[in-house]
Protein backbone atom coordinates (compact mmCIF):
# COMPACT_ATOMS: atom_id res chain seq x y z
CA UNK A 1 0.00 0.00 0.00
CA UNK A 2 1.35 3.41 -0.96
CA UNK A 3 1.99 5.94 1.77
CA UNK A 4 0.31 9.22 0.83
CA UNK A 5 1.82 12.55 1.91
CA UNK A 6 -0.22 15.65 1.07
CA UNK A 7 1.57 19.01 1.21
CA UNK A 8 -1.19 21.42 2.10
CA UNK A 9 -2.02 24.76 3.65
CA UNK A 10 -5.19 26.84 3.70
CA UNK A 11 -3.01 29.81 2.75
CA UNK A 12 -1.20 30.15 -0.56
CA UNK A 13 2.34 31.35 -1.17
CA UNK A 14 3.90 29.40 1.69
CA UNK A 15 6.21 27.10 -0.28
CA UNK A 16 3.99 24.04 -0.85
CA UNK A 17 5.15 23.27 -4.38
CA UNK A 18 8.83 23.86 -3.63
CA UNK A 19 8.56 21.43 -0.75
CA UNK A 20 6.61 18.71 -2.54
CA UNK A 21 8.81 18.51 -5.63
CA UNK A 22 12.03 18.41 -3.63
CA UNK A 23 10.71 15.86 -1.14
CA UNK A 24 9.37 13.65 -3.93
CA UNK A 25 12.75 13.72 -5.67
CA UNK A 26 14.55 12.87 -2.42
CA UNK A 27 12.20 9.95 -1.81
CA UNK A 28 12.88 8.64 -5.31
CA UNK A 29 16.62 9.12 -4.83
CA UNK A 30 16.34 6.93 -1.73
CA UNK A 31 15.00 4.13 -3.92
CA UNK A 32 11.23 4.48 -3.49
CA UNK A 33 8.84 4.33 -6.43
CA UNK A 34 7.22 7.75 -6.22
CA UNK A 35 4.19 9.41 -7.78
CA UNK A 36 3.49 13.12 -7.46
CA UNK A 37 -0.09 14.16 -8.21
CA UNK A 38 -0.33 17.87 -8.99
CA UNK A 39 -3.84 18.77 -7.85
CA UNK A 40 -3.36 22.52 -8.20
CA UNK A 41 -4.93 23.93 -11.42
CA UNK A 42 -2.07 26.45 -11.55
CA UNK A 43 0.20 23.47 -12.30
CA UNK A 44 3.41 24.75 -10.74
CA UNK A 45 4.79 21.28 -9.95
CA UNK A 46 3.91 20.14 -13.47
CA UNK A 47 5.76 23.17 -14.87
CA UNK A 48 8.85 22.46 -12.77
CA UNK A 49 9.00 18.91 -14.11
CA UNK A 50 8.70 20.15 -17.71
CA UNK A 51 5.44 18.30 -18.33
CA UNK A 52 2.44 19.66 -20.21
CA UNK A 53 -0.38 20.50 -17.74
CA UNK A 54 -3.10 18.42 -19.34
CA UNK A 55 -5.10 15.35 -18.29
CA UNK A 56 -7.08 13.68 -21.05
CA UNK A 57 -10.76 13.84 -20.14
CA UNK A 58 -10.09 16.34 -17.36
CA UNK A 59 -10.52 16.04 -13.62
CA UNK A 60 -14.22 15.19 -13.80
CA UNK A 61 -13.72 11.91 -15.65
CA UNK A 62 -10.77 11.04 -13.44
CA UNK A 63 -12.55 11.36 -10.09
CA UNK A 64 -15.68 9.64 -11.47
CA UNK A 65 -13.62 6.58 -12.40
CA UNK A 66 -14.14 7.10 -16.14
CA UNK A 67 -10.40 7.55 -16.82
CA UNK A 68 -7.65 5.08 -15.99
CA UNK A 69 -5.10 7.12 -13.97
CA UNK A 70 -2.28 4.79 -14.99
CA UNK A 71 -2.65 5.95 -18.61
CA UNK A 72 -2.42 9.61 -17.58
CA UNK A 73 0.86 9.38 -15.68
CA UNK A 74 3.98 10.93 -17.17
CA UNK A 75 7.62 10.18 -16.49
CA UNK A 76 10.02 12.87 -15.26
CA UNK A 77 13.74 13.41 -15.68
CA UNK A 78 14.24 11.71 -12.31
CA UNK A 79 14.50 7.95 -11.99
CA UNK A 80 11.58 6.31 -10.13
CA UNK A 81 9.65 9.60 -9.99
CA UNK A 82 6.42 9.89 -12.01
CA UNK A 83 3.89 12.69 -12.30
CA UNK A 84 0.12 12.77 -12.61
CA UNK A 85 -0.09 16.24 -14.15
CA UNK A 86 -2.23 19.20 -13.30
CA UNK A 87 -5.10 20.20 -15.54
CA UNK A 88 -6.89 23.54 -15.66
CA UNK A 89 -10.17 21.67 -15.19
CA UNK A 90 -9.06 21.03 -11.60
CA UNK A 91 -10.32 24.54 -10.90
CA UNK A 92 -13.76 22.91 -10.91
CA UNK A 93 -12.69 19.94 -8.79
CA UNK A 94 -15.30 20.67 -6.11
CA UNK A 95 -18.08 20.39 -8.70
CA UNK A 96 -16.59 17.20 -10.12
CA UNK A 97 -16.36 15.64 -6.67
CA UNK A 98 -19.84 16.75 -5.69
CA UNK A 99 -21.22 14.79 -8.64
CA UNK A 100 -19.83 11.51 -7.24
CA UNK A 101 -21.58 9.25 -4.72
CA UNK A 102 -18.94 9.66 -2.00
CA UNK A 103 -17.17 12.93 -2.82
CA UNK A 104 -14.74 12.97 0.10
CA UNK A 105 -13.51 9.47 -0.80
CA UNK A 106 -13.10 9.99 -4.54
CA UNK A 107 -9.41 10.93 -4.54
CA UNK A 108 -8.62 7.95 -2.32
CA UNK A 109 -10.36 5.68 -4.83
CA UNK A 110 -8.22 7.05 -7.67
CA UNK A 111 -5.08 6.30 -5.65
CA UNK A 112 -6.24 2.82 -4.67
CA UNK A 113 -5.93 1.78 -8.28
CA UNK A 114 -2.25 2.77 -8.24
CA UNK A 115 -1.34 1.40 -4.81
CA UNK A 116 0.65 -1.54 -6.14
CA UNK A 117 2.74 0.62 -8.46
CA UNK A 118 4.18 3.13 -5.98
CA UNK A 119 5.71 3.14 -2.53
CA UNK A 120 4.91 6.79 -1.90
CA UNK A 121 2.46 9.27 -3.33
CA UNK A 122 2.87 13.01 -2.83
CA UNK A 123 -0.04 15.39 -3.38
CA UNK A 124 0.55 19.03 -4.27
CA UNK A 125 -2.66 20.62 -3.03
CA UNK A 126 -4.30 23.94 -3.88
CA UNK A 127 -4.92 26.30 -0.95
CA UNK A 128 -8.30 26.80 0.76
CA UNK A 129 -10.73 24.63 2.68
CA UNK A 130 -13.04 23.01 0.17
CA UNK A 131 -14.59 19.72 -0.84
CA UNK A 132 -11.38 18.93 -2.70
CA UNK A 133 -9.27 19.49 0.40
CA UNK A 134 -11.64 17.34 2.46
CA UNK A 135 -11.09 14.58 -0.08
CA UNK A 136 -7.35 15.09 0.29
CA UNK A 137 -7.64 14.70 4.07
CA UNK A 138 -9.34 11.33 3.63
CA UNK A 139 -6.82 10.11 1.06
CA UNK A 140 -3.67 11.19 2.92
CA UNK A 141 -1.76 9.37 5.62
CA UNK A 142 0.20 12.51 6.46
CA UNK A 143 -0.78 16.15 6.01
CA UNK A 144 2.47 18.11 5.76
CA UNK A 145 1.84 21.81 6.38
CA UNK A 146 4.43 24.48 5.48
CA UNK A 147 4.14 27.52 7.74
CA UNK A 148 5.57 30.98 7.29
CA UNK A 149 6.41 32.22 10.82
CA UNK A 150 3.93 35.09 10.86
CA UNK A 151 0.75 35.63 12.91
CA UNK A 152 -1.65 35.29 9.97
CA UNK A 153 0.00 32.09 8.70
CA UNK A 154 -0.05 30.56 12.17
CA UNK A 155 -3.73 31.48 12.50
CA UNK A 156 -4.55 29.37 9.44
CA UNK A 157 -2.80 26.41 11.08
CA UNK A 158 -5.07 26.78 14.10
CA UNK A 159 -8.08 26.91 11.76
CA UNK A 160 -6.95 23.70 10.06
CA UNK A 161 -6.48 21.92 13.38
CA UNK A 162 -9.98 22.90 14.51
CA UNK A 163 -11.52 21.83 11.22
CA UNK A 164 -9.93 18.38 11.39
CA UNK A 165 -10.90 17.97 15.04
CA UNK A 166 -14.55 18.71 14.22
CA UNK A 167 -14.68 16.55 11.09
CA UNK A 168 -16.52 13.24 11.03
CA UNK A 169 -14.08 11.89 8.44
CA UNK A 170 -10.85 10.03 9.03
CA UNK A 171 -8.12 12.53 9.90
CA UNK A 172 -4.52 12.16 8.71
CA UNK A 173 -1.48 12.74 10.90
CA UNK A 174 -0.70 16.46 10.79
CA UNK A 175 2.94 17.56 10.70
CA UNK A 176 4.07 21.13 10.13
CA UNK A 177 7.38 22.72 9.25
CA UNK A 178 8.52 26.31 8.95
CA UNK A 179 9.07 27.66 5.46
CA UNK A 180 10.62 30.82 4.03
CA UNK A 181 12.26 31.59 7.38
CA UNK A 182 14.64 34.43 8.16
CA UNK A 183 16.54 33.98 11.41
CA UNK A 184 17.47 37.67 11.43
CA UNK A 185 13.84 38.60 12.06
CA UNK A 186 12.80 38.60 15.68
CA UNK A 187 9.16 37.95 14.76
CA UNK A 188 10.17 34.80 12.88
CA UNK A 189 12.25 33.52 15.80
CA UNK A 190 9.53 34.18 18.35
CA UNK A 191 6.75 32.65 16.21
CA UNK A 192 8.79 29.52 15.59
CA UNK A 193 9.59 29.08 19.28
CA UNK A 194 5.98 29.60 20.33
CA UNK A 195 4.40 27.22 17.85
CA UNK A 196 7.02 24.51 18.40
CA UNK A 197 6.31 24.67 22.13
CA UNK A 198 2.53 24.50 21.63
CA UNK A 199 2.32 21.79 18.95
CA UNK A 200 4.20 18.47 19.10
CA UNK A 201 3.55 18.00 15.39
CA UNK A 202 5.90 20.83 14.40
CA UNK A 203 9.10 19.44 12.90
CA UNK A 204 12.53 20.74 13.79
CA UNK A 205 13.64 21.24 10.18
CA UNK A 206 12.98 24.66 8.63
CA UNK A 207 13.37 25.88 5.06
CA UNK A 208 15.14 29.24 4.70
CA UNK A 209 14.05 32.08 2.45
CA UNK A 210 16.80 31.38 -0.09
CA UNK A 211 17.27 32.61 -3.65
CA UNK A 212 17.92 29.03 -4.78
CA UNK A 213 14.26 28.20 -4.16
CA UNK A 214 13.18 31.09 -6.40
CA UNK A 215 15.63 29.92 -9.08
CA UNK A 216 13.79 26.60 -9.34
CA UNK A 217 11.23 28.31 -11.58
CA UNK A 218 14.03 29.45 -13.92
CA UNK A 219 15.88 26.14 -13.96
CA UNK A 220 12.60 24.15 -14.00
CA UNK A 221 13.94 21.40 -11.81
CA UNK A 222 14.64 20.48 -8.20
CA UNK A 223 17.42 21.92 -6.09
CA UNK A 224 19.51 18.75 -6.21
CA UNK A 225 20.06 19.34 -9.94
CA UNK A 226 21.57 22.83 -9.76
CA UNK A 227 22.28 23.79 -6.14
CA UNK A 228 22.77 20.53 -4.23
CA UNK A 229 25.03 22.04 -1.59
CA UNK A 230 23.05 25.21 -0.93
CA UNK A 231 21.26 26.04 2.30
CA UNK A 232 17.82 25.27 0.87
CA UNK A 233 18.83 21.88 -0.57
CA UNK A 234 20.39 20.86 2.75
CA UNK A 235 17.26 22.02 4.59
CA UNK A 236 14.99 19.86 2.41
CA UNK A 237 17.29 16.89 2.96
CA UNK A 238 17.02 17.45 6.71
CA UNK A 239 13.24 17.71 6.44
CA UNK A 240 13.03 14.47 4.47
CA UNK A 241 15.31 12.71 6.97
CA UNK A 242 13.09 13.91 9.83
CA UNK A 243 9.96 12.68 8.07
CA UNK A 244 11.55 9.26 7.53
CA UNK A 245 12.61 9.13 11.17
CA UNK A 246 9.09 9.99 12.32
CA UNK A 247 7.70 7.29 10.10
CA UNK A 248 10.14 4.63 11.27
CA UNK A 249 9.54 5.63 14.90
CA UNK A 250 5.79 5.25 14.44
CA UNK A 251 6.35 1.84 12.84
CA UNK A 252 8.48 0.69 15.76
CA UNK A 253 5.92 1.91 18.26
CA UNK A 254 3.17 0.09 16.37
CA UNK A 255 5.04 -3.23 16.25
CA UNK A 256 4.25 -6.03 18.62
CA UNK A 257 1.60 -6.33 21.32
CA UNK A 258 0.47 -3.32 23.28
CA UNK A 259 1.96 -3.39 26.78
CA UNK A 260 -0.53 -4.06 29.56
CA UNK A 261 -1.54 -1.11 31.68
CA UNK A 262 -0.05 -1.11 35.21
CA UNK A 263 -2.33 -2.36 37.94
CA UNK A 264 -3.95 0.40 39.99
Amino acid sequence: MSRVIAVYNIKGGVGKTSAVVNLAQLAARDGARVLLWDLDPQGAATFLFRVRPRVKGGGRRLVRGKSDPATLIKGTDHERLDLLPADFSYRNMDLALDATKQPTRSLARVLEGLAGEYDRVFLDCPPAISLASESVFVAADVLLVPLIPSPLALRTFDQLQRFLADSDERAPEVLAFFSMTDGRKRMHREAMERLAAEHPGVLCSAIPAASDVERMAVQRTVLADFAPHGRAARAYEALWAELRERESGATRRGAGPTPAAPAP
